[in-house]
């Protein structure tokens, strides 16, 4: 296909500013942007990494270190609005991730996995072409041409002649920058909200994280520094084993029996439960996950099923159940990851949770105010948490308004 492809479209976006009327076309991103080789050589520059669906961040800020190594002089070098495409494949973008370099200082990234590209004209705006590529227009095209090489981490080969060929949407006419721009500038204004509310969620995760450091005794204390009223003179807390507070065993069942059309909940490892036909318990439970996402801590009442690796919690005895849930819940999972086991994947041995220690004061009336305390702070988060994704989820369907669709590009 050749780099200076042009083909007007007769659709245009669903979703339109009142302005703008004209046609769109479709442009390779050869036939306005040309691939950049220079090596770093002598030069002082800023060495950088990729974090797919977030973008450039500096080795230093992801790693604590610089990894450049003695591989730091064949490094490509990158000025303010250079388009790096990180050709590792991931979850998320298994085409690869490409991301704008937004700073001021040369920066620099490893030639091995990297091809660079800059915009030679004024249009597109890097920053239309930007949100263009963090909505992943070059995953459907770049998915025929990739093969997987042979490094296990999943490095893509792809030719930079199959990236430039990339047809990249775009307003036509006298009009195109303004409506290039007021789309970015639409896009940004979510952006600045979306990451508003990301920071709420951060400050209310940390507010609690200091409150149960106040709320429980620190290591080597008896009473915690910050107590109800109530309970000031209620005296020292028991340090107890989980095992004498409450029955654990796991589930009976493999993760490949459930249906999606079933009517139990069926509580494996994986971040959400699915669904079976059939239930082993019926109680009041407390479910951990023995591997996968290790410690990850569920509560449920009624009829469920249960993986093999999952651990039931049942039969409490001595100890508040919301008291207990939220302890584990916040706990669990960093007190055990410095010992779960590790070959093929992390797993909790039984023991392990046997003997995790649980610190509650003696009065079940101070237990249930802890736990209606840490309870309506995960609601708070909980509640902003959904916000968070409510604004993702609107940006990504503004998104496909928007911009014409891969599918429509290739029609």
């Amino acid at each position: 296909m050749s780099k200076t492809k042009n083909t007007t479209l007769a659709l245009v976006p669903k979703l339109r500013f009142p302005e703008f009327r004209g046609t769109w076309t479709t442009n390779t991103l050869g036939s306005f942007a040309e691939i950049r080789s220079e090596k770093v050589g002598e030069k002082t520059c800023v060495p950088m990494s990729i974090t797919s669906g977030i973008g450039l961040v500096s080795q230093m800020d992801k790693f604590g270190r610089v990894i450049a190594g003695s591989s730091y002089k064949n490094y490509l070098v990158m000025e303010r609005n250079d388009f790096a495409y990180n050709k590792s494949a991931t979850k998320d973008f298994p085409e690869g991730f490409i991301a704008r370099y937004r700073g001021d200082k040369l920066a620099a990234v490893p030639n091995s996995i990297f091809t660079c590209f800059r915009i030679k004209g004024p249009s597109p705006t890097p920053e239309y072409l930007d949100y263009l590529l963090r909505g992943n227009l070059h995953g459907r095209w770049l998915r025929k041409f990739i093969e997987v090489g042979a490094r296990a981490h999943g490095s893509l080969s792809i030719d930079d002649e199959d990236l430039l060929a990339l047809p990249v949407p775009m307003p036509d006419g006298t009009g195109t920058l303004r409506e290039q721009q007021k789309i970015a500038d639409c896009l940004s204004s979510v952006d600045e909200l979306i990451s508003a509310q990301a920071r709420k969620v951060d400050a209310l995760k940390t507010h609690k994280k200091g409150l149960m450091q106040q709320l429980f005794p620190r290591e080597g204390e008896t009473e915690p520094r910050l107590r109800f009223p109530e309970f000031r003179d209620a005296g020292d807390w028991d340090q107890l084993q989980l095992g004498t507070l409450c029955r654990i065993r796991t589930g009976k069942k493999d993760a490949n029996e459930g249906d999606i059309q079933g009517v139990y909940p069926f509580f494996t490892c994986a971040e959400n439960h699915i669904y079976c036909n059939t239930f082993s318990f019926d109680t009041e439970a407390i479910l951990v996950a023995g591997n996968a996402n290790v410690g990850q801590t569920r509560y449920y009442k009624g009829k469920f099923e249960a993986y093999q690796r999952t651990y039931v919690l049942t039969d409490f005895k001595g100890i508040l159940v919301p008291y207990l849930y939220a302890i584990l819940a916040a706990n669990l999972t960093a007190d055990l990851l410095a010992h779960v086991q590790t070959s093929a994947m992390s797993y909790i041995r039984l023991p392990m949770l046997y003997d995790y220690l649980i610190r509650a004061p003696r009065e079940p009336d101070e237990q249930q105010r802890i736990a209606e305390c840490l309870t309506s702070l995960d609601e708070l988060i909980a509640a902003a948490t959904q916000k968070l994704d409510a604004l993702k989820t609107h940006k990504q369907g503004l998104m496909q308004q928007l911009f014409p669709q891969a599918a429509e590009l290739e029609a």
